[in-house]
């Protein structure tokens, strides 16, 4: 009997889990941020900020637009904290940037209605978070004088996790 199980748990070992995973068996897998790279770059968004004087909140979100990690300095106000949230968010759900979101909603009459979608805020500070060419999250950062400023910090969370994320 022992053989018997010992033979069927090799031949299991050997099946490729490609073909376990197919997209026909009815799921599909998806690459997300973990939370230990979600937590380096939204403490390292509002440390750059801190160094230039601005107190925010960052928040980074996962590709559905769920919370990973905030982390809002002291000082920040309120508002920095739902202000980054809904970047992330925003930024996530349309895989673009929210400063670039805004210029288009500005420039373009079929786009103005945008920031009219629920949860979205077009602010700058929200940046897509990519492995490879693939969102697998984003970053809102919220609180700095200025969408630039805030995407400024927001690109310094990025940076603080680049070399792991394949890119």
């Amino acid at each position: 009997m022992n053989k018997r199980i010992a033979a069927l748990t090799v031949a299991l070992m050997a099946t490729p889990i490609a073909q376990a995973a197919s997209p026909s068996a009815g799921f599909k897998i998806e690459s997300n941020i973990t939370l230990t790279l979600a937590e380096e770059a939204a403490k390292e968004a509002v440390a750059n900020c801190a160094t230039k004087g601005y107190q925010v909140a960052a928040t980074v979100v996962d590709k559905a637009g769920d919370v990973k990690a905030m982390f809002r300095a002291d000082g920040a106000g309120p508002h920095t904290v739902d202000a980054s949230r809904r970047k992330a968010y925003t930024s996530a759900s349309a895989k673009n940037g929210t400063s670039a979101m805004l210029a288009t909603s500005q420039s373009n009459p079929a786009a103005q209605n945008l920031g009219a979608i629920d949860g979205f805020l077009l602010l700058g500070g929200g940046l897509p978070i990519r492995a490879g060419s693939i969102v697998i999250g984003a970053i809102g950062v919220g609180g700095a004088p200025g969408g630039p400023l805030d995407d400024q910090c927001a690109q310094a969370g990025i940076d603080k996790i680049k070399d792991r994320l394949g890119n």
